[in-house]
Formats: structure tokens, sequence, C-alpha cells
């Protein structure tokens, strides 16, 4: 399987890095892609046969993918891959198929027709799919999301010369050797110190927070029951299983002369067999990153900034702002933002004077609202919402701008104001997607202008849109029982192989029970998610409602009890193990346990009586 692409046409656009070399080195871009960070998820939109379409720029993707949900609202006819080709991941590997997009539309070059592979999960930010290195490693690579764009360079006559053009001569440059590409590891991966230990590291834009490998952690000296850490619940990439993970405190990582001291960073329960560590987007973030291809070097600076304390647990003890801190003159940085030690191999000495460069300031709306959301994926508000402001100022008729304006006034506790911003939204666009949904969430209390939105979100919003799944949960809990079976009908169809499904299939089973109806085909969804993840509470809770609905008591209280050696408390699972003893005739051992389901949740009873159940 191959990726067919027409030659890109030069922009034009040329940095010189030496005024007296002969053949002076510069750096000619050729292509320009904006990125907005939804959350800490860096978004580019392209066209695929003339239609937009979201995919996440992903650094740490061998191949480009698509979502089989994406790939059937794109119309896309489907084959095989070769025979035993696979793509591993975090959660295991899966078998693809392909599907050609006769024309990319990449930075306003057309490429035509190329291969995706189709599979895995949904990408979240509402994602089509990833763009991988088969089509972003075409030159060198500036990243530089904290101003929402990534640029294509060619360098000519550059040598070994440091490519950081952006940095003035007072700053120091990161830099470290990165491994040469192949058709098997394609990523750029470089070494890496976590607490005086060496590790390999792969750059991932793809991965949300950077993370160590189970087998980096144990050579670090972490593990899961190491002082001060913590669960973190479970993640989950292209494979079929969730994996766990934990926020362990670290004493010190470095990087190319930077080093970060008294941070946290996400353990995860898997391993590769190239690298011990993904650099994910906390990092990409806080750094410009240059990567050198031809070079085989990684070239960064440090722009401010949290780095691996976005997402972890340690972030919310700490102020939201970020600090304008550099490298340079850092003596004594807060935790999670890095110093340069003394004796660091920064390359300085050789800096080049950059005679021009791209200009880091916003002059347009759209760079104004990328710029916003980078600092709002830092969760720096106070930075943000000027910018934000200022792109809906600039261009009051473009609904995007309000919705992402809303979003972080949301996120930044100004929910009346986000109301206002997404009521703009809808009133620019009527069948904004995220726009109703969001405003559907902030105004859920009201039960009768959420379900406005919502019907209105079930109109508009594609059949295999990802977003059905939670609008389906919005619908029960409304006690909109058939709308939710609607929704989850419509997801389940659609992402019959998504790590998700379980939940899906869980949900389905409990409406569906919850209304005493279609039971055999409830029991069949509950089984299947057990199947999935056997030890879960809330699916035990479910299954055996669905037995308590069909008079099967045995098999109920059976379930209810194994619900509650997972989860004693669980209050579903209190007050129907109650309802099932009283059918048989065990009076104080019901009367308990509604009694302790009462005690819990005091309106239980209640809400099983909306589903007929009563003692």
């Amino acid at each position: 399987m191959r990726v067919r692409y027409a030659g890109l046409v030069f922009l034009g656009v040329i940095v010189s890095l030496s005024a007296t070399a002969a053949e002076r080195c510069v750096l000619k871009s050729f292509a320009e892609l904006p990125v907005t960070m939804e959350g800490l998820r860096p978004v580019v939109v392209l066209k695929m046969n003339g239609v937009d379409t979201r995919f996440i720029i992903d650094s740490g993707a061998f191949y480009s993918m698509i979502s089989p949900a994406a790939a059937a609202e794109l119309k896309l006819p489907l084959r095989r891959a070769p025979f035993g080709f696979t793509v591993s991941g975090i959660g295991g590997a899966i078998t693809p198929e392909v599907a050609t997009v006769d024309t990319l539309t990449l930075a306003n070059y057309p490429i035509h027709r190329v291969d995706f592979l189709v599979g895995g999960n949904e990408y979240g930010a509402a994602a089509a799919g990833l763009l991988g290195e088969n089509l972003i490693r075409l030159a060198d690579l500036e990243y530089d999301l904290a101003n929402g764009v990534v640029r294509f360079i060619k360098p000519e006559n550059c040598g070994n010369q440091p490519l950081a053009y952006w940095a003035p001569a007072s700053q120091p440059i990161g830099m470290i050797d990165i491994e040469r590409p192949s058709v098997i590891t394609p990523w750029p991966i470089g070494v890496v110190s976590v607490n005086g230990t060496e590790v390999k590291a792969a750059f991932d834009t793809g991965a949300a927070t950077s993370v160590l490998f189970l087998r980096g952690a144990r050579r670090a000296g972490l593990t899961p029951s190491s002082p001060g850490v913590v669960a973190a619940g479970t993640g989950s990439g292209v494979g079929t299983r969730f994996v766990a993970n934990w926020i362990a405190p670290i004493a010190s990582f470095a990087i190319g002369g930077e080093e970060i001291k008294h941070t946290h960073i996400r353990i995860l329960d898997s391993n590769s067999p190239y690298f011990d560590m993904l650099i994910g987007d906390d990092f990409f973030l806080s750094h410009r990153v240059y990567v050198a291809n031809g070079q085989r070097k990684l070239y960064f600076t440090y722009q401010g900034g949290p780095v691996f304390e976005i997402g972890s647990r340690a972030q919310a003890e700490q102020s939201s702002s970020s600090s304008s801190v550099s490298a340079a003159n850092a003596s004594s940085p807060p935790a999670g933002q890095p110093s340069r030690p003394s004796g660091a191999a920064i390359a300085e000495a050789a800096q080049p004077a950059s005679l021009g460069h791209f200009s880091d300031q916003p002059t347009q709306a759209a760079e104004f609202m990328r710029r916003g959301a980078a600092y709002a994926a830092r969760r720096d508000f106070k930075d943000a919402l000027p910018d934000l402001h200022r792109a809906c100022e600039l261009a009051p008729h473009d609904p995007d701008y309000f919705y992402e304006l809303g979003r972080v006034q949301w996120q930044s506790g100004q929910p009346d104001l986000a109301l206002q911003s997404f009521d703009k939204t809808i009133q620019l666009k009527a069948d904004h997607v995220a726009g109703l949904l969001a405003r559907a969430q902030l105004r859920f209390k009201d039960h009768a202008r959420a379900k406005e939105d919502m019907d209105a979100l079930d109109r508009v919003a594609p059949p295999q849109d990802s977003r059905r799944l939670q609008l389906g949960m919005m619908y029960q809990a409304l006690d909109e029982t058939g709308p939710a079976i609607h929704q989850y009908d419509l997801w389940i169809d659609a992402h019959e192989s998504d790590v998700v499904l379980p939940i899906a299939l869980n949900a389905r089973c409990w409406a569906q029970a919850s209304a005493n109806q279609n039971l055999d085909q409830a029991l069949k969804d509950c089984n299947a998610a057990l199947r999935r993840l056997p030890k879960n509470a809330a699916f035990l809770d479910s299954r055996a409602l669905v037995q308590l609905r069909r008079g099967e008591l045995d098999r109920a209280i059976k379930d209810y009890d194994a619900a509650l050696a997972l989860r004693p408390k669980l209050a579903t699972s209190l007050y129907g193990r109650g309802l099932a003893k009283l059918q048989k005739g065990l009076q104080a051992e019901g009367q308990a346990d509604l009694a302790a389901a009462s005690a819990i949740q005091p309106k239980i009873a209640e809400r099983f009586a909306r589903m007929g159940l009563t003692p």
C-alpha cells in the first residue's frame, strides 16, 4: 500500500540563516497548516473529496487513518488491507481496512488518490482521523502549536547549522539527536532522561499528554505502588482494550540541555518495542519544536507555561495561569517549568542571526482564535479570553469563533457569558452541532430548553456522529428512554469495533430494562458488554435489572452481589437487590438493602418508581 501525491509548489517564504556565506542557509516554507487546539488535541481541517474534515495531526501515527464511522459518513468504499497487515498501539492491535480518497487538499494543495487506513476508535475532538507520518514527513516540520500553526520547511545549504530560526541570540536552543526514520519506526525518536535514567522517547503530537510506558517507568525507579503515585483511571489508543494509568511524581526530566524538576508525569500500563516514552502535546504547547529530518536532529525552545502538569491531578492544585519564566534566566522555576542546568549542551554559540521570520503576533481573526485556543489548552484563561474576544470582533459573523469563546468562558467559570456566546453561535448557524450540544449541556437543568437543543442536534447531526452516544445518555438522564435508545442504536451501528462499544451496549441495556421493553435484546447487550469487561460493576448492575424485570430473581441477586463486591456503595444495586429479596419473601434483608441505598442516594426510591419498580 502506498500514498500517491502531486508535487507541492513552494510558497516562496524564505528565511535566511546566514548573510555572509557564499551559499547561505535558507529555509523555504512550502506549506502551512493552521492548527486549533481542542483541549490537548491539535486539530487541522482538510478537504476530503471537497468536504471539510477534521484531523488530529499525529506525529506518532506511522500512517494516516480515519475511523469507520467517518469512512461511512464520507461514503468511501473499503477494501481489505494486505494479508497479515495489522496496526498495533495502546490497547492492542487491529486489522484495518483501506479507503482511497480521490482528492485530499492539504494546505491548499490537492493530493490525488490518497490511501487511508480505516479502523480503530473515535479519536476525540470530533475528528474523523489522524494525519500521520506518511503525509506530514514530506520535509522538515516546525510545530508552533502555541501560535496555532505547523509549517513544512525545506532547508537548503544548511549543513548542521541550528535551525531554530525564530530564537533570538539570547535564547538557548535545546537540541537532541533523533533516529533515522524507517518504515517500521518513522517517528522522531530521541533519548531523554527521567530521574537520571536515559529512556527512548517518541515525539507524538497525537498523545494529549506525555506518558511513560510501564517498562520505562520501572527503569526510572517508578511503579504504580511507588510513594506518591495515584491511580488515574484508564485510557485507550488504537486497540480494543482499556489500559490503566497513574500520575507519578518525578524528581527530574531532562532533554537536550533543559531540565524540569519536581513535576508529575503519567505512567501507562503499556509498552512499545521501539521506545519507553511518548512526548505529547503538553510538551509541544510549551515549546516551539523544529524536527530536522535531514539533519536527524530536533530543536526546541521553551515558550512558557507548565510542561507535564497539564491534565494531571497536580494541575488542579496549581494556578491555572501560566508563567512567562524563560529557560534562559529561570534560576528557580515553578514546579513543572524548565530550567537550564549548568553545563547544559544547548546550541548557543552557533546560533544564527535570523534575517527574517514568520510573525508570532496575530493580525487576523483566525490567528487570534488559534492562539486563544492554545492558551486555553494550557488553562491560561487570562490570556485566552482577550484573543478570543478579538477574533469575534474581527469576524462577527463566524459562528466557530463564538463557540470557541463560549467553550473557554465555560471552562473559566463564566457560564452566563458562555451561554450568551453559544446563543450567538446558534443564531449565526442554526445547525452548529458542537454549539447545540454545548448549549444543551450548559442549560441541562432546564429540561425543556435542553431538550429543544438535543432534538435539534438529533435532526442535524450525521447518523454516524460520535456525539450521539453522549446525546443518548443525556436523553436517558431526562427519562426520555425512547430517544435515548434511538441514539444508542445509531451509535452502535456505526461503531461496531470501537473500544467504547461495551459502554454503549450497557447504556442501551439499561435504557431498555428501565423501560421494561425488548428485554431479550437488553440481556444480549449486557452479556456482550460483560464479555469485554467482565468485572465492571455498572454492567453487572444493568444485567441484574434486566433479570429483575424478567422475574429471574436468583440471577438478579447474584449479579447485584457481584456488582456490590466491586462497588459496595452502588445505590442502584443495593435498591435493586432489596426489591429482588422482597419478592423472594426475604423481608428483613430486603428492607435493609432499601434503607442502605436510600442512605447513599436519598431519591433512589423515586428513581425506581419512575421505572414502575416499587417495594
